[in-house]
């Protein structure tokens, strides 16, 4: 096939990655925006590959005018968590969306593969606008915390190399590692209320300071320098003392100098 032609197959999935990364980028930022603890820690995205895509379509035996009907995984979004109760509320989320279509769920975790791999697996129709039209394609989702990610970025690497005809005794030790990964994630879940407070806790003083900082940036532009000086030489002095509370009524003194040279501005 020519390259021009593979491009064009390839746009589209390309542009329900960018997009789909976007939309979940941002569910994250909304929960951190409200003080909130994410589900989601991080999202990555990708277009397989073309000599991955050749791959697979050797090994399904996948006809070259199939592959949009038949390979589900062209557009891969994953998008980690820090705990394995969070997995199931993204689930949810993606769930109550009305701008994807599940047509598929595989839930690994749950029922792990024999090698010890786990993940959560969505497969969407997605609705991209291309110059040509509307497009429906098929995009993949794995969902997994941080523990299973790095134990399946190794798995892979090492089945690439072996080219599925792995070694006993590799395989053994792989199955022994993902073991230890479930046990790390239920430690960690055993922990998550701590966990989660000292997240929110550090979250929403950076939100504090990040307000504070933002209005002193913006009194130098229209408030006494020397006053604003001595704004910026107490916050200063507040934030080294580490006292939340302290910040908090700095931060709300400050709102109201900031509201007061709005209204003489008007």
């Amino acid at each position: 096939m020519e390259i021009q032609l593979w491009k064009e197959i390839l746009s589209p999935y390309e542009q329900a990655v960018d997009e789909l990364l976007l939309k979940f980028k941002h569910i994250i930022k909304d929960y951190r925006s409200q003080g909130l603890y994410s589900p989601i820690e991080n999202v990555t995205g990708r277009v397989k590959r073309i000599s991955s895509i050749l791959d697979k379509m050797q090994k399904k035996h996948i006809p070259m005018d199939h592959i949009v009907e038949e390979m589900d995984d062209i557009a891969g979004i994953r998008i980690m968590c820090q705990f394995e109760e969070d997995i199931y509320k993204v689930v949810e989320i993606i769930r109550n969306r009305r701008d994807m279509s599940i047509r598929e769920e595989k839930d690994y975790i749950t029922n792990a593969k024999t090698s010890g791999y786990r993940s959560f697996h969505i497969i969407l129709n997605y609705d991209v606008y291309t110059i040509k039209g509307l497009q429906t394609i098929q995009a993949e989702i794995q969902i997994r915390t941080m523990a299973m990610d790095f134990w399946a970025t190794i798995e892979h690497s090492l089945q690439y190399k072996y080219r599925h005809n792995m070694p006993e005794h590799i395989r053994k030790k792989l199955l022994n590692a993902a073991n230890a990964t479930v046990a790390l994630d239920q430690e960690m879940s055993s922990v998550r209320g701590e966990i989660m407070d000292a997240q929110n806790s550090f979250n929403y003083k950076a939100s504090i300071v990040a307000d504070i900082l933002t209005n002193i940036q913006n009194l130098y532009y229209v408030g006494n320098q020397r006053e604003v000086v001595k704004i910026q030489n107490e916050f200063y002095d507040i934030y080294q003392k580490d006292d939340l509370e302290k910040l908090e009524d700095f931060s709300k003194q400050l709102d109201i100098i900031a509201e007061g040279y709005k209204a003489q501005g008007l």
